[in-house]
């Protein structure tokens, strides 16, 4: 039987070192490659930053009616229809932790549209048509502040939930005015809840964070005119939006 030479085995002993320390040199570089690879890796270390939002709504009004509604056969229904605008604004963001933010927007914008549809039994004077329509138009500045929870960073993406309150001041009611048309009016505040969900994307510069987000009005925004025909037979107004917005983040301070 052949015997192995004492320097053989300091060679390969030699060899296992050189190829341990090899490996280890190899994943070192690779762990770094990794870290590397990170867009804004610093990202989550600033205390706040800021960003703007564009983005598409759509909302209506759910309608509640009063007691004349029974009493009465001239209006057979009356509904709220889907309608859509865009919202544009600029947000703040303070980091608490690595899972949890708080959100104010100093300027939320938001143009809107919400119509309403009368089914009739008998067509008004001078006209042949059995539905009457109304668009009421808004532009809103609206302040929510929300709380949001963040997941794990994934490479450059992460997923998030958000859920505020908010407070909506109606730039363009008409509510304090006569009404020649004798269709509703409504307030010019309302105070709701929110809840949405969205995604970071982390590219070299900047953060684009698609987000889905359901608004809904608390507050009885119908301004009750008993005079009016088309008023009269609503009790209350509550506003609803679904929002989609497209974020763009970035900036601040550590």
């Amino acid at each position: 039987m052949q015997k192995i030479k004492p320097g053989y085995l300091q060679h390969l002993l030699r060899f296992k070192i050189i190829a341990v320390i090899a490996i280890l040199l190899c994943a070192k570089s690779s762990f770094a490659q990794l870290r590397n690879s990170y867009n804004l890796p610093n990202h989550d270390d600033k205390l706040y930053y800021f960003g703007i939002i564009l983005g598409y709504n759509t909302s209506h009004y759910r309608i509640s009616h009063t007691p004349r509604f029974l009493m009465q056969d001239s209006i057979q229904a009356v509904n709220g229809l889907n309608a859509g605008r865009i919202h544009l604004g600029i947000l703040a963001n303070l980091q608490l932790n690595h899972r949890w933010d708080i959100r104010f927007y100093p300027l939320n914008l938001i143009f809107s549209e919400k119509k309403f549809q009368y089914d009739l039994k008998y067509p008004e004077a001078g006209e042949t048509s059995l539905v009457k329509s109304q668009n009421v138009e808004s532009i809103v500045m609206s302040f929510p502040l929300q709380v949001r929870l963040k997941s794990d960073r994934i490479r450059n993406f992460r997923v998030y939930t958000l859920a505020g309150i908010k407070f909506d001041y109606d730039l363009a009611s008409k509510s304090g005015t006569t009404n020649s048309e004798n269709l509703v009016k409504v307030n010019k505040t309302d105070f709701g809840v929110e809840a949405g969900i969205g995604f970071q994307f982390f590219s070299k510069y900047v953060i684009v964070s698609p987000e889905i987000k359901i608004s809904q009005g608390l507050n009885n925004v119908h301004a009750h005119d008993p005079t009016l025909r088309y008023s009269n037979i609503i009790d209350r107004l509550n506003s609803r939006m679904i929002m989609f917005s497209l974020q763009f983040e970035g900036g601040g301070l550590l």
